[in-house]
């Protein structure tokens, strides 16, 4: 015979929750399961670890682990946007050696005014594809070395002794108030650290090396100008520098004795300017533009 129910044992089967003799309530083990799956806090292996992930707090009181930092749009936008920064030194690379190679050629006559030199051609000189060629010649038709001809490559330009004597004049517009200013406000020490660089341009005159003379007179009048202090300046006087050593179509080579002259009148200047001798300053700096387009 089972045994005898007490009042609350029907609504503990129907909602998990009696009345002890007390009155008291209770929890049945029924309940408990029923108020854990019906979401109430709970320690769940299962539940912590979702927690952990979502970067909540443990339960038990546990540390959440590290979350990992995603980054956002615009840090993810430019990564995947720029490019590496090894293929950007080694194309520039080329194209600046590219470059100084052309210029090289121009100034020692190998391209000759009035011919006309395809991007592939010259690649296929230097050992390169035609893209950093035809970069290199671009900038230099900015400088006025050569002039874009449609579907055939680049013209090398041929000057005029008017174009050279109109450069000449600029120069001396610019340079010579400039040298004059140094000539007053320099120390002599300063002059004479730029020595090795006068000595450097008679060197190449003495080899009678047109391309490497170019370069050693355009350090030297560099090194001059940038006791100034202005950029612009610089930049300037270089452009103009450079644009006097294109040859000229109808001029013979330069004679060793042109070059000779030319650079000594670099070691003459750095005397005067010693010596704040003014007029002497004046007269070395025009002259040494008009005597030669170098």
């Amino acid at each position: 015979m089972e045994p005898p129910r007490g009042p609350g044992a029907g609504a503990e089967a129907a909602g998990g929750q009696g009345t002890d003799s007390a009155g008291d309530q209770r929890t049945a083990p029924a309940r408990d399961q029923r108020t854990d799956q019906a979401g109430d806090q709970r320690t769940d292996p299962a539940r912590d670890q979702r927690t952990d992930q979502a970067g909540g707090h443990e339960a038990g009181g546990r540390r959440p682990g590290p979350v990992p930092r995603v980054p956002d749009a615009r840090e993810e936008h430019a990564r995947c946007e720029a490019p590496p920064a090894a293929a950007r030194i080694v194309r520039h690379s080329v194209r600046i050696q590219i470059l100084d190679a052309l210029r090289t050629a121009l100034v020692g006559g190998e391209l000759v005014p009035g011919e006309v030199y395809s991007a592939p051609a010259l690649g296929e000189r230097f050992g390169v594809s035609a893209t950093p060629v035809r970069e290199a010649m671009q900038r230099l038709a900015v400088e006025g070395a050569v002039e874009v001809v449609p579907n055939r490559g680049f013209r090398v330009i041929e000057r005029t002794p008017r174009e050279l004597a109109e450069l000449a004049e600029v120069r001396a517009l610019i340079e010579v108030p400039v040298m004059l200013r140094l000539a007053r406000t320099v120390p002599a020490a300063r002059w004479s650290e730029l020595r090795p660089l006068a000595e450097a341009t008679s060197a190449a005159a003495a080899r009678g090396d047109r391309a490497h003379y170019a370069e050693a007179d355009r350090a030297f009048h560099r090194a001059v100008l940038s006791l100034a202090g202005n950029e612009q300046l610089l930049a300037v006087a270089d452009d103009l520098h450079r644009r006097s050593q294109w040859p000229l179509i109808s001029a013979p080579a330069v004679r060793h004795g042109v070059l000779v002259a030319d650079a000594a009148e670099h070691s003459a200047l750095l005397d005067a300017l010693i010596a704040q001798d003014l007029p002497v300053v004046e007269s070395l700096v025009r002259e040494h533009f008009t005597g030669s387009n170098a």
